[in-house]
């Protein structure tokens, strides 16, 4: 595990997606490589932060002062919220391959992976802000544009006309929320669980 490739991919992607694509295309990859390299990493961010900031920080509600999560639900939340986050771009990644040939792309599963994992990268990145949970509401702008290393991502990797990139990117974001509102539920159903199990 190289972390310094690791840092310059992620600040490649981020500040130079154009010219990272092409390099990210060319390179030879595998699910596990893009996973235990990459994906398992970063996604470590945004669980990590969220822990601390609910658990140690907490949010600060009116009336009742500041509220915090226990460690035992927190942890569970840590856990299922990491493990969903990866399982999450695998499925993704699998939704991107199905819809290639509807945007006459060409189905590669490997190709889909790398698009999913590294569009990830910004709102993994601004998983920091979950230190202070006000701020966690702001990955959702990294998220946005996490769709737009997506757009750009799609003619490169999946060979899609760049001309249908734009319907083919609104496609994957309609699955992607889906996908996360009913991810976020079973977290929630989790953290619940624990909870009232008094952990």
């Amino acid at each position: 595990m190289d972390f310094a490739k690791i840092i310059e991919r992620a600040k490649n992607i981020c500040l130079s997606p154009s010219t990272e694509w092409p390099k990210i295309a060319a390179e030879s990859a595998t699910t596990q490589s893009l996973f235990t390299g990459y994906a398992m990493i970063l996604a470590a961010i945004p669980a990590i932060c969220g822990f601390i900031g609910m658990t140690v920080v907490g949010m600060s509600m009116p009336i009742v002062g500041t509220v915090r999560t226990g460690v035992g639900a927190g942890l569970v939340q840590l856990i299922v919220g990491y493990v969903l986050a990866l399982v999450g771009v695998y499925i993704l990644s699998l939704i991107i391959n199905a819809l290639a040939p509807t945007f006459d792309g060409q189905k590669d599963p490997i190709s889909a992976l790398k698009l999913a994992v590294y569009a990830y990268t910004p709102s993994w990145l601004a998983g920091i802000l979950m230190l202070v949970p006000l701020l966690g509401m702001l990955v959702v702008l990294a998220g946005i544009y996490g769709i737009y290393l997506l757009y750009i991502g799609l003619p490169q990797l999946m060979k899609n006309p760049p001309e249908k990139s734009v319907g083919y990117t609104a496609l994957i974001v309609v699955c992607a929320i889906v996908l996360g509102i009913v991810m976020g539920a079973v977290v929630a159903v989790f953290g619940g669980g624990a909870m009232m199990r008094g952990m």
